[in-house]
C-alpha cells in the first residue's frame, strides 16, 4: 500500500511539473486567432490591432484567420473543437452570448466549450443612414417608418448576427415596421448603404465613426447611456425615446475549454498589457472603444450574465428562432 501511495504521489508530482513546464514554454509557435466574421469589419480590425502588439510581446507570429458564417457560430465551433493548447483562440463580440437564445441548436455548448480569457474592450453601436435617404435624424427615421410601414429597409451583417438582433430590438422598442436585408458581413452591408439599397443599419462604433466623419453615411443615434466622445453630436437612442438599448457590446478572447490554467492566465496578462500600450490605447479610443483587459473570472461572469440577458430580450421581442 505504501508503494502504491508513493507511486501515485510521484505520478501526480510529475503531472504537475509537466503542466507547469508546458505553461512556462508557451508559446513556442505561432498563435492563430479565429475571427468569426468577414474581413474588413470591426472584429477584424480589433483582432489585427491586438494581434500585432501581442506578437511583439510574446515573440511569436499571431495569425488572423476568418471563419465567417451563421452569426459567428462557424468560427466559434472551429475553436470549440480545436486542441486546448493555447494556439487556437477566438476573438469575437457578444454574438457568442446572443446565439444560445437565437438559434434552436448550436454545434457547441456555449458554457462548456470555451474558456473565457479576457474582456478586451467595450464599445457601442451606431445607427447610421444612407445619404440617399430623405430622413436626416433619428426622429425623422422613426416618423417616416411609422408614416409608411414597410417602406424602409435595414441591412445587417447576416442572419443572427448582433447587428440583426440590434435592429430587431430597435424595431420592437420603437414599434416600427422595417424590412430586413441580410448581407455577408459589415463590408457588403456598408456598400448597400452607400448605394441606397438599404436606408438604415447598425454598425460597430469602430467602423461607423470614420464613415460618419467623412460623410459616407449619416450618423443617426448611438446605443448606450451616454453620447460618444468621437461623435458627440449624435443622440443616444434613449434620448430619442427608444428604451431597452442602453447596453453596448464587448470584444472578448476565448480559448477552447480545457486549455491549461497557466496558459489562460498568461494570455490574459499579455492582452491586458497590450490594451494599455499608448499606441493601442489611442487607436481604440479614437474609434470609440474603451480598453478593459479583465481577468478570466470577471469575463466569465459577464459572458454568463449576457447569455441570460439576451435570451430574455429575444423572448420578449418575439424574435423567431433560427435554424
Amino acid at each position: 500500500m505504501k508503494r502504491l501511495c508513493w507511486a501515485l504521489w510521484i505520478g501526480l508530482a510529475a503531472l504537475s511539473v509537466g503542466s507547469d513546464a508546458f505553461g512556462q514554454n508557451y508559446p513556442s509557435q505561432s498563435i492563430r486567432i479565429i475571427v468569426p466574421f468577414p474581413a474588413g469589419g470591426g472584429v477584424d480590425t480589433m483582432a489585427r490591432i491586438i494581434g500585432t502588439k501581442l506578437s511583439e510581446r510574446i515573440g511569436q507570429p499571431v495569425l488572423i484567420e476568418h471563419r465567417p458564417g451563421a452569426g459567428g457560430n462557424i468560427g466559434a465551433d472551429a475553436v470549440a473543437k480545436a486542441p486546448p493548447d493555447g494556439y487556437t483562440l477566438l476573438l469575437t463580440i457578444n454574438a457568442l452570448a446572443i446565439s444560445p437564445g437565437l438559434y434552436r441548436t448550436l454545434p457547441f455548448d456555449p458554457l462548456k466549450s470555451f474558456a473565457p480569457v479576457t474582456h478586451i474592450a467595450a464599445s457601442q453601436f451606431i445607427l447610421v443612414g444612407s445619404q440617399k435617404m430623405q430622413a436626416a435624424t433619428i426622429k425623422d427615421v422613426i416618423a417616416l417608418a411609422r408614416a409608411k410601414p414597410g417602406s424602409l429597409n435595414y441591412g445587417s451583417s447576416g442572419l443572427g448576427a448582433p447587428l440583426h438582433l440590434l435592429a430587431e430590438m430597435f424595431k420592437h422598442s420603437a414599434s416600427l415596421d422595417i424590412m430586413h436585408i441580410p448581407y455577408r458581413g459589415d463590408a457588403p452591408m456598408l456598400t448597400a448603404l452607400l448605394s441606397g439599397d438599404v436606408q438604415v443599419a447598425f454598425m460597430p462604433q469602430g467602423t461607423a465613426v470614420p464613415q460618419v466623419q467623412n460623410g459616407q453615411v449619416k450618423g443617426l443615434a448611438i446605443t448606450g447611456m451616454k453620447r460618444s466622445t468621437a461623435l458627440p453630436e449624435l443622440p443616444t437612442l434613449l434620448e430619442a425615446g427608444v428604451k431597452g438599448m442602453e447596453d453596448g457590446t464587448w470584444y472578448g478572447l476565448f480559448a477552447p475549454a480545457g486549455t491549461p490554467r497557466e496558459i489562460v492566465l498568461r494570455l490574459q496578462r499579455e492582452v491586458a498589457e497590450v490594451v494599455k500600450a499608448p499606441e493601442v490605447l489611442e487607436r481604440l479610443r479614437s474609434s470609440g472603444n474603451e480598453p478593459v483587459g479583465s481577468t478570466p473570472e470577471q469575463f466569465d461572469t459577464l459572458y454568463r450574465a449576457d447569455i441570460a440577458k439576451y435570451a430574455k430580450i429575444i423572448e420578449d421581442a418575439k424574435i423567431p428562432k433560427l435554424d
